[in-house]
């Protein structure tokens, strides 16, 4: 079994896997699978590395159900560039299919100006942005 100072295996298994390839529960290498991988590519469960597909995950591209990225595309995400998002979409957590029913401020707009305008009519002022889209009021609401 390695220990914390060995030097890393090209292809490494078990609890804590240190290596080029690692699989494992906690593996950390540069391709790691597994439950919390760690690596410039990370497969798994809770993904943290360059490049990420798991159920949560934090790195500069990721994919997944939770994720938070430069680049992501999931269900819920946090990051300046959503793959795939149409421009003008609706803030990530308010259902796109009931905009009428929305408040102004929870909108996401593609330009600051649409928002600004928005902020106006809402009551508001200011404008605040929210990834790649600008929301109205100069802070989110609570």
């Amino acid at each position: 079994m390695a220990q914390c100072g060995d030097k890393p295996r090209f292809i490494a298994f078990g609890v804590a896997p240190l290596g080029i390839i690692s699989i494992g529960i906690v593996p950390m290498g540069v391709v790691s699978i597994g439950v919390v991988p760690m690596g410039v590519v990370s497969l798994g469960v809770v993904g943290m590395g360059v490049l990420n597909a798991c159920v949560v995950g934090m790195g500069v591209l990721v994919a997944g159900v939770n994720v938070m990225g430069v680049w992501w595309a999931g269900v819920e995400g946090m990051g300046p560039r959503r793959l795939g998002a149409p421009a003008g979409a609706l803030h990530q957590h308010h259902h796109p299919s009931s905009p009428a029913r929305l408040p102004p401020h929870l909108m996401a707009y593609p330009t600051r100006e649409e928002a600004l305008e928005q902020a106006r009519k809402a009551g508001c002022s200011g404008a605040h942005a929210m990834g790649s889209l600008w929301m109205p009021c100069s802070e989110h609401p609570r």
